[in-house]
Formats: C-alpha cells, structure tokens, sequence
C-alpha cells in the first residue's frame, strides 16, 4: 500500500479522536487522524508525523496523519491500512499459512459480527479477524492500545464459526519493524486478554506478522512468535 504526496510535520496536540494540531514549515494547521486509537506513546509533542495531502478539495481538513516517529522508530497509525495489507497479502500468496485461496472477500457477517474477510479453499471455508498493532515497550508489541468491547465479541464469533466447522484466523498486523513478539495487553483489556488465550485453545490460529514500513509504503514482513502465557 502506497502514499501520494507526503509530508512531515510536528506534532503539537491531539483535541480529539479524530484531529490533531500539527506544525508544518512553520504553520500550525488541523490535520485527520486516521486512527481512533489513543496512540498516547506516538502522538506527543515535538514527535515527527508523516502527513499524506488529500484529493478531494471539500475534505475538511488537508491532510491526515498515517504515521510517526518514535525515537528512530516508524509506526504507520493508519487503521485502514491492516485490512488492505492483509488481503492484499492473502490474494498474492504471500502468508504461507494460507496458500491457493479459491475465493475472498472483505466485510462478511457471520452471526452478530462482521468479520474482515471470508476465504475458501478447496473445500475448506473460513473466516478471518484482522487487528493492526501500533502499541510496543521495549520491542514488545501488544493488542489493543485502550479497551475495546467490540474486539472481544469478534473473538468470541471466531470461535463460534470454528465450533461450526469453519477456519477461523485472528490476523495481528504489527504496523512497524523490528519487534521481538506479541503479547495481549492485559493490563488495558484483560477481557480480550481471556478471549483471544479461550479462541486459542478452543482451535481459532492466531497469526501475527510485522510490516515493511516506508514513509510512503506498508507491506507485509515476516512472521512473529506470540506468548500467550
């Protein structure tokens, strides 16, 4: 997945989910955050954010935020960003754990949910569950950055389809390089916590990969080791 027109700016604050006040060449304009997330340990003053110009001239704000520096380290924040990277992946056979899909689609329902993606292969059906990581300590990374109701429910429909007789992934896109392994945030959330070690031992796979992260460009990496424990 590709940018058009970046641009860096400095960070000054963030009023709320959706927008932040940023400093670009030495103007302060109010930028989209594409991401609903807290992102509190990238998005704090003085950080360097890579800015991607929008095309349509009624758009509210001229740019939006797709990433950040901290320290040395790029995170792409962009959250529409996992979904598009994983099926991408998916459709060109580059996630080895799931090869020659015969059919895809993003968005299907699947009980009270809608899971990202729905695949076949051979005779196989499945569904899929994709998070983008953008938390990490110490070359950590967990999931997710502040609680949320909505992940575990879709935990607990994965299981579900999986007792149903369905293939069932929760897909971990860590939005940076480098990492050392995933682990849930317990500390923030320990109900997701409970449900993703419960889809674990009930059969749901749990995937989780880094990405190749450019200032203008994310793509799927290599596969990362998870503790559950």
């Amino acid at each position: 997945m590709k940018y058009d027109r970046i641009k860096h700016a400095r960070f000054i604050n963030r009023p709320n989910r959706f927008i932040a006040n940023v400093e670009i060449d030495g103007k302060r304009e109010v930028v989209h955050v594409k991401n609903t997330g807290r992102c509190k340990e990238i998005f704090t003053e003085g950080t360097t954010v890579i800015l991607e110009e929008g095309t349509n001239p009624n758009r509210k704000t001229k740019y939006s935020i797709t990433g950040g520096y901290k320290g040395d380290l790029l995170i792409n924040t962009d959250s529409q960003v996992p979904n598009a990277v994983v099926y991408d992946a998916l459709v060109n056979n580059k996630i080895k754990e799931i090869q020659n899909i015969t059919h895809i689609r993003r968005e299907a329902t699947f009980g009270g949910s809608r899971f990202d993606i729905y695949f076949e292969k051979n005779h196989e059906k499945g569904y899929m569950e994709v998070k983008g990581v953008t938390l990490e300590h110490d070359g950590i990374c967990k999931f997710p950055d502040a609680p949320t109701k909505r992940g575990a429910k879709h935990i607990y429909e994965l299981i579900e389809a999986k007792n149903q007789g369905y293939q069932s992934f929760i897909f971990f896109l860590v939005q940076m390089e480098g990492m050392k392994f995933f682990t849930p945030n317990d500390a923030t959330d320990p109900e997701f916590g409970h449900a993703l070690r419960l889809a674990f031992k009930s059969g749901v796979k749990i995937l989780v990969y880094d990405s190749i992260v450019k200032e203008d460009e994310i793509s799927i990496g290599k596969r990362l080791d998870f503790i559950l424990d």
